[in-house]
């Protein structure tokens, strides 16, 4: 017995001792504050290394790079040291001894430390925690969680493994109440999980965002990469992240404000409130950027917003170190360039001649990119357009998938001095059976292009081409025809535009969405009033059934999108009484879900319709609600910014002259000035041609005006005056001698001419000529919305309106002199 104590004693004694040593070397591990140190321990102690020991140090030199800026990182050097190598064997080694937790760790570490998606050891863990899910011992969710951003950043993203994974969470989804754990499942299983699966991962992370306190930037980005990778714009989401990211503002660096912005351009997704705060977070640092990938980023975020003297500073730094741009900054700078418009000669010469250097290293697809910011810049640089052409020409000789090949064949038309070669339409006719209609709209555009420059150059290839077109043509019948599902032809629509579409598939189109009219749910209103407003076709069906969709499920439809469903009746002059009043008493409801500019043009298009909500009215004509705007108006996109402006102005017109009761004054007296005296343009040929013949029919020029401006800044074809016997009044001062007509710029300073009471009985006459624009495509060629409104205030004003149809005045019942001139005579005098 006495033996057998000494025994015990001793082996206790060494198990204590080892565990001593044990704690002592982990603990020395955790307190390395270089690699180096970390490495030296590794090395002395190779033999006495645990499991444990390995994945402790592996997370250790992690933490470490973690801590540095990353552009001081320093992964290159810690994944080819020796000892990083000697750890790698170790792990390797002990895969299956390592706990759940320091088994996904270690394998977060090594990525992290940008070791290779396939080595040896990643292979191994990877393999060992697949085991153990199929054994169905499950690790906890926040291990399962690392473990699934592991597979994600090793792009294993249609793994098997990772079916096995989203079936796990599909599982668990109810016991998930972190919403850092949810965001990182919802990324790594975003391509292999059903549209129901889908709306309960969405519904579920809108509900942890809610008991959030104060959610973490990252989560939110994590959830907008959710909804870019399944392809959603599900604004309430969208609302909610962006909330987080304005309390998170003071934590915000330029990587997480490009990332953010990239999210959103690419979820169609804007707000201008982000935009303020990155700005003036941007702005102030500016001078922190002085390399060429946050210079990039900076370029990206800051360029479309900034303002002039920011602005110029950008392009002049980016035209400094054009030279240390890689391929993928070159590609960020011009299309951030072609965002802001900015066709700054020196900065595209030099990204012209940087380009050659990195030309080799683009794919298809890139290409095709590069080619669309040139042309679109207008570079002129031949040389690069030559290099562009070959590399094209050659992924066209080898391209096998349609979309590549109709993209190809679409930016090779932009290039100049396009050619259809006998290549690319042997090229097209291969693909179109398997093409959707907006890569056959793309192949049509190039052809039609080719057509219309007279460039078909090689023998018989104007009927080579016809034929072409005529396959086309057919594949796009047939593909229309075979249509069974409104979601699936709106998803096909949403980029096909252009001549050929118009003039061939237009009608056809609209037939089938009639066809199909009982699909249309209140998901899907919004891509098909899109593409009702972008054909400007007025089908009164597809109109009523889309209200009436709206009106039974306004409450899931987000208010923004009705604004959109609103825009198509009112750009389309389609009044429906009922839908416009349940939307307007919804929307005024819930004017918090707009922002500032937003509710600009929601008012200008009820305005449009007619409808004037006060609460609405009295929002925007209110010195604070304007304040705020003119601070959005600064981050606002140029387009955007003067579209604002543009409805500002209408909208103020529209109420002094409708809705004089709210007492709202007319203050765009010298923003229209502004606009107008910017915008002066010659007097065209019809209208000479018209004033001739008023002066005829009147009885001299002064009878008659051209080109005048109203009040409230109208500006109308013709303008005269009839007594009560409707005879013609003689102005006292002429604007514009006829004689001279052709050679004159219209004048701007004349508003008030003319403008002294009428003797009584008489009438002041507004004679407008309206082209295609004013009205709908459809055979009913309804009036739209806007020239409608003119008539409308026209006649507030004390005009009697004409409005002469292009369809009218162009038809061959007015071939001759004699026939226009009694049918002006007809409608000046109201003979009928």
């Amino acid at each position: 017995m006495l033996c057998l104590r000494q025994v015990c004693l001793f082996t206790l004694r060494h198990c204590q001792a080892r565990a001593l040593c044990s704690d002592l070397l982990l603990s020395q591990i955790n307190s390395c504050t270089h690699e180096d140190e970390v490495f030296r321990l590794v090395g002395k102690n190779k033999a006495r290394l645990s499991e444990k020991h390995v994945g402790i140090a592996f997370n250790r030199l992690w933490q470490l790079q973690k801590k540095r800026p990353f552009l001081l990182r320093t992964t290159d050097y810690v994944k080819n040291h020796s000892q990083f190598l000697t750890l790698c064997v170790l792990a390797e080694n002990k895969v299956k001894h390592m706990e759940d937790e320091a088994l996904v760790d270690t394998l977060y570490s090594i990525l992290r430390l940008d070791v290779e998606d396939y080595d040896s050891l990643a292979e191994a863990l990877v393999t060992e925690a697949w085991k153990r899910l199929e054994r169905q011992v499950l690790l906890s969710l926040p291990a399962l969680s690392k473990f699934t951003l592991c597979l994600y950043k090793q792009h294993r993203h249609f793994s098997p493994i990772i079916g096995q994974v989203a079936h796990i969470v599909d599982m668990k989804l109810d016991s998930i109440q972190d919403v850092r754990i949810l965001s990182v499942f919802m990324v790594g299983i975003s391509d292999v999980i059903s549209q129901s699966f889908r709306d309960r991962l969405l519904h579920k992370a809108e509900q942890l965002l809610e008991e959030e306190n104060e959610g973490h930037f990252n989560y939110a980005k994590r959830l907008l990469q959710f909804l870019q990778n399944v392809k959603l714009k599900y604004i309430p989401l969208l609302e909610k992240c962006n909330r987080i990211f304005l309390k998170s503002a003071s934590r915000l660096d330029i990587y997480s404000i490009s990332n953010i912005f990239g999210l959103y351009e690419q979820l169609g997704f804007d707000n201008a409130e982000f935009r303020l705060v990155a700005n003036q977070l941007l702005s102030e640092t500016i001078d922190n950027y002085y390399d060429p990938e946050t210079f990039a980023k900076l370029f990206f975020a800051l360029g479309p917003m900034a303002e002039s003297k920011v602005r110029e500073r950008l392009l002049l730094t980016a035209a400094h170190m054009a030279e240390e741009f890689s391929s993928h900054q070159v590609l960020v700078i011009l299309k951030t360039m072609q965002k802001m418009k900015c066709r700054n000669p020196h900065l595209l010469e030099k990204m012209a001649c940087v380009l050659h250097k990195h030309l080799d290293s683009y794919h298809v697809l890139q290409l095709v990119k590069l080619t669309q910011y040139l042309t679109g810049l207008g570079c002129r640089n031949l040389e690069l357009f030559a290099e562009l052409k070959i590399l094209l020409l050659g992924f066209l000789k080898s391209s096998v998938i349609p979309a590549d090949t109709a993209a190809i064949i679409r930016v090779l038309a932009m290039l100049p001095s396009f050619q259809v070669e006998e290549m690319i339409i042997n090229k097209a006719a291969a693909v179109l059976p398997q093409c959707s209609l907006h890569h056959l709209n793309c192949i049509a555009t190039a052809l039609v292009k080719g057509n219309h420059h007279d460039q078909l150059h090689w023998q018989n290839s104007s009927e080579l081409c016809a034929k072409l077109l005529q396959k086309l043509n057919e594949c796009g019948f047939e593909r229309l025809q075979k249509t069974n599902s409104l979601n699936l032809l709106l998803e096909e629509l949403t980029h096909v535009n252009g001549e050929w579409f118009e003039e061939v598939l237009n009608e056809e189109t609209m037939a089938m969405c009639q066809h199909l009219i009982d699909q249309i749910t209140w998901a899907n209103v919004l891509p098909l009033s899109f593409f009702l407003k972008k054909t400007n076709h007025r089908c009164p069906a597809l109109f009523d059934r889309i209200a009436s969709v709206t009106v039974e499920n306004i409450d899931k439809i987000h208010p923004s999108e009705i604004y959109f469903i609103l825009f198509l009746f009112s750009a389309l002059n389609y009044d429906n009484e009922e839908f416009f009043k349940t939307c307007i008493q919804h929307l005024t409801s819930n004017l918090s879900h707009f922002e500032i500019y937003q509710l600009v043009l929601l008012g200008h298009v009820l305005a449009v319709a007619g409808y004037f909500p006060p609460v609405l009215i009295t929002t925007i004509f209110n010195v604070s609600f304007l304040s705020k705007l003119d601070a959005q108006l600064k981050v606002l996109p140029d387009t955007l910014k003067r579209r604002v402006c543009s409805r500002l102005m209408k909208l103020n017109r529209a109420v002094c002259l409708e809705c004089p009761e709210f007492h709202i004054p007319w203050f765009h007296e010298q923003y229209c000035q502004r606009v107008f005296h910017n915008n002066m343009s010659r007097i065209n040929p019809l209208r000479q041609h018209v004033h001739r013949m008023l002066t005829e029919i009147l009885g001299g020029s002064q009878y008659s005006r051209i080109s005048v401006l109203t009040p409230y800044y109208y500006e109308i074809d013709f303008e005269c005056v009839l007594d009560e016997n409707k005879k013609p009044l003689s102005y006292m001062a002429q604007n514009i001698p006829l004689d001279d007509v052709g050679e004159i710029h219209l004048r701007h300073d004349i508003k008030d001419e003319g403008r002294k009471a009428l003797p009584p009985g008489a009438q002041r006459i507004a004679l407008e000529f309206l082209d295609s624009r004013a009205f709908s495509k459809d055979y009913s060629r309804h009036l739209k919305g806007e020239p409608a409104v003119k008539k409308r205030h026209l006649e507030i004003l004390g005009y009697r309106v004409v409005q002469i149809p292009h369809f009218e005045w162009n038809s061959m019942v007015l071939s001759t002199k004699g026939e226009q001139l009694e049918y002006l005579r007809q409608q000046l005098y109201g003979i009928q």
